[in-house]
Formats: structure tokens, C-alpha cells, sequence
């Protein structure tokens, strides 16, 4: 069995993304919390998280239209580790809270996010073929989300029979996360090239010619997001984003404020572990059976993602109360607050992010492979504009609204990328349809007169 090099890479950008994200995925999940004990202490601080985490994805969305640029002269090596720096620093301030330094690292942090993913999505693509691409994406998915559940059993033991989190637990877990990103920056720096492809290697794609510079990158971006494929795909984009606020920022915070819920400061990190279980056991699953995917289409996956999202969404509305993503609350929810089904949700939320994501990568890595890091800084653009609309009405919106708003975004996305799956299919099949028929041409003695 030959050496493969690509598989290599993909685990090391893995490890350095499970690391650098064991820090951050984690402190965005505790993020309200820790800002709300701030207040707490201090009242002149006057942050907030989800304008935070909104600023964050406004940066990342403005800034994706340059990554592809930037990558074309840093590459993605270097991107990455720039980024990953931003990571970093985000955390690290923290440590010193005050507000307008609040929203310049969450701004500095969406500029650096969107260095880092448009980078690992071309090095994804450039480590992988048609034949792996949906393997690597599924162990790239399970290793990065391995990160929930590290970084929250830490989390889980940190606010431990804790009714509200004190400066030197906010100091412990700043400092901590900060020095398990350094790690993960530290294995960025070892990245090795990718293998030199054969021509055989990549699929036909005449969509999109790879840019030769920073100009043609973000004019080759620009060509690529008015296809009407990628339009298509957006509209999947754009519920990943909301999907991707509501798991990361919102539902963790709202199960710690419901009171009626036993130790609910507990369960927060408990949430994020389960969270992080569910999109491990989706990105593993999906990876170890990628050749069989392949041949079922990315289709079947997506629609069971979609049907586990709805059953989660339902059971949420049942269980926690109408107010809980706005701040603590003693109310009611239409059952009694459960923690065990608050728990079951998150696990039903990660897994069923883990569904699309990977099929996500998958398309974009394998379809849109000779132009992969415009492919990705649209993917990114699109979601992370969800997540900041997502984010700006988080304070605002009672649960009952969102959970309308992700259950309509869900069916459209859905249905698009299906459509998307379909016709892409449909070609591959009248391709090779094609090359069969040249071939038997090819091989046809030509007659005699």
C-alpha cells in the first residue's frame, strides 16, 4: 500500500485545529456566561457576548472576499498560522476585560478566522483527491470537533458546584485555553507542503480556472459566487450559519439559564461535551465511510441531518422556556425542564451539524477542487453572515422565533443542496457516458471499402 502523504497532512491539520479549537469552540460556548460573571464584578464593563460573537462573524464574512487573495501570496500554510495567532489573542484579552477591547479582539479574531478556515479549506483540497476528499473531510470534521468535547470536560470540572463563576476561575480558564492554542499554533508551523497531484488525479472542472494572483483570486471569487450552483448552495450556507450560532452560542447559554433545570451552570459544559460527541461520531462516521458515501450520493446525508435538526428543534421547544436565550429565568416550558433531554439535544445538534458540514466539504473540496480557496471563502462568507444575523438577535428574540427561523432556513437549505447533489451527479453520469462512448469509438476498425 503506497505511502499517503495527504492523509498525513490532513491529520496534522486536524491535531493543529482540535487544538487551537479546543480553545476557542470552547469559550465561545461559555462566553455569555463568563461575560455576564464580568458584569457581575464589575459594572462599568459593559460588553456583550453576542455582539461579540456577531462582530466576530461580520469580520470573517467582510474579510473572506480577501482571503483567497491572501492565500494566493502567503498560501496556506502561513494564512493558517496567522489566523490561528488571532485565535490566540482573542482569548488572551480576556484576561484583562474591558469593553471596547472586547470588540476590537473580537474584530481582530473574525479578520484572522477568515485567514485560517479559507487556508484549511485549499490545504484540505490540495491534500486530497475525488476518490478521498470525502474521508478527509469527515476525519478533518471529527478531529476538529473533538475539541467541544475536550475543551468542555475541562469547562465541566472548572465551574463545579459553582453558582456563578469568580475572577480567579475566569483567570484559570482564560489562561489555560490560551496556552492549548499556542500548542496548536506550534504544529501549524510544521506543515508540510502538499503532494504533487497527477493531472489524473482531479476531476473536470471547467467552471472556474485557479487564479494566478491576488486580482484574479477575488475576481475569480466574485465569477464563482453568481454560478447558479454556488447560489444554490448558499441558501445551505446561510442555515449553517444560523444552525452554527444557535449550537455554539445560544442553546449551551440558554440551558444555563434555565433555572428550573438542576446545577444548570453544570450542564452548560456538559451540553458542549455532548455537542462535541455528536459531531465527532457524525465526522468519523462519515469519514471512515466516505468511498461508500461517495457512491450513494451526499444527498441521503444531508436529508438525515435535516430530520435529526427538526426532531432536536422540536424537543428544545418543548423543554426549555421561552425567554432562556435572553437571560435567567424561573419559567416554565410546555414540559418540565428536563436535564437528560436538554442533554440528548445537544448531542442531536452536533451530529446533525456534523451531517452537513462534512458533505459541505465534500462538495466543495470535490467539485470546485481547481478552485478550492475561492470555493471556501464563499462558503465561509455566506455562513458567517448568518451567524452574525443569528447573533445580533440572540439577545433580542425569544427561543420560540428561532427556532421558527432555523426550522424555515432548514427546509430551504435542504432542498438546495439536493438539487445541487442531483445535477451534479447527473453530469458525472453523462461524463463518463461520454468517455465510454469515445473509447469504444477509439477501439472501432474503421471500415474497408
Amino acid at each position: 500500500m503506497a505511502f499517503d502523504r495527504g492523509f498525513i497532512n490532513v491529520l496534522l491539520l486536524g491535531l493543529a485545529f482540535m487544538l487551537v479549537f479546543t480553545a476557542f469552540q470552547t469559550w465561545g460556548n461559555i462566553q455569555k456566561t463568563m461575560i455576564d460573571s464580568i458584569i457581575a464584578d464589575d459594572p462599568d464593563f459593559k460588553g456583550n457576548a453576542y455582539v461579540s460573537l456577531a462582530i466576530v462573524y461580520v469580520f470573517l464574512a467582510v474579510f473572506n472576499w480577501a482571503a483567497p487573495s491572501a492565500i494566493s501570496i502567503l498560501t496556506a500554510k502561513y494564512s493558517m498560522l496567522i489566523g490561528g495567532i488571532t485565535y490566540l489573542l482573542f482569548i488572551a484579552s480576556f484576561s484583562i476585560p474591558h469593553t471596547a477591547l472586547l470588540y476590537i479582539a473580537s474584530a481582530v479574531v473574525g479578520t484572522g478566522a477568515a485567514l485560517i478556515w479559507t487556508g484549511q479549506g485549499n490545504y484540505l483540497a490540495l491534500n486530497s483527491t475525488p476518490a478521498t476528499i470525502s474521508r478527509n473531510s469527515g476525519i478533518f470534521w471529527a478531529m476538529l470537533q473533538f475539541s467541544m468535547f475536550i475543551g468542555n470536560m475541562f469547562v465541566f470540572f472548572a465551574f463545579k458546584n459553582k453558582d456563578t463563576i469568580d475572577s480567579s476561575t475566569r483567570q484559570v480558564v482564560v489562561w489555560t485555553l490560551s496556552a492549548i492554542a499556542l500548542v496548536g499554533i506550534a504544529v501549524m508551523v510544521f506543515f508540510p507542503k502538499p503532494p504533487k497531484k497527477d493531472e489524473s488525479d482531479n476531476s473536470p472542472d471547467d467552471r472556474v480556472e485557479a487564479p494566478s494572483g491576488p486580482v484574479e483570486a477575488l475576481k475569480g471569487a466574485v465569477r464563482l459566487f453568481l454560478t447558479t450552483n454556488m447560489l444554490l448552495l448558499c441558501v445551505t450556507f446561510i442555515y449553517t450559519g444560523l444552525e452554527l450560532g444557535f449550537w455554539s452560542g445560544v442553546y449551551s447559554a440558554s440551558v444555563g439559564a434555565t433555572l428550573n433545570l438542576p446545577n444548570s451552570k453544570e450542564l452548560i459544559g456538559i451540553s458542549g461535551i455532548f455537542i462535541g460527541l455528536g459531531e465527532v461520531i457524525g465526522g468519523a462516521a462519515f469519514g471512515i465511510l466516505g468511498s461508500k458515501t461517495i457512491r450513494w450520493g451526499r444527498d441521503p446525508i444531508v436529508i438525515g441531518g435535516f430530520v435529526i435538526h427538526v426532531l432536536s428543534f422540536f424537543i428544545i421547544f418543548l423543554n426549555l422556556p421561552n425567554q432562556s436565550p435572553i437571560g435567567e429565568t424561573n419559567d416554565t416550558a410546555f414540559i418540565t425542564s428536563n436535564a437528560y433531554l436538554a442533554i440528548l439535544c445537544s448531542f442531536l445538534l452536533g451530529f446533525g451539524d456534523a451531517c452537513y458540514n462534512t458533505q459541505i466539504y465534500s462538495i466543495l473540496g470535490g467539485v470546485y477542487a481547481s478552485d478550492s480557496a475561492s470555493a471556501f471563502a464563499i462558503f465561509k462568507f455566506t455562513q458567517s453572515v448568518a451567524a452574525a444575523v443569528c447573533f445580533s438577535y440572540a439577545s433580542y428574540l425569544n427561543l420560540y422565533g428561532q427556532l421558527g427561523i432555523l426550522i424555515v432556513s432548514a427546509i430551504l437549505g435542504t432542498i438546495t443542496f439536493v438539487l445541487v447533489e442531483w445535477q451534479t451527479k447527473r453530469l458525472l453520469v453523462e461524463a463518463a457516458s461520454n468517455v465510454s462512448v469515445s473509447e469504444y469509438s477509439a477501439e472501432s476498425p474503421e471500415p474497408t471499402s
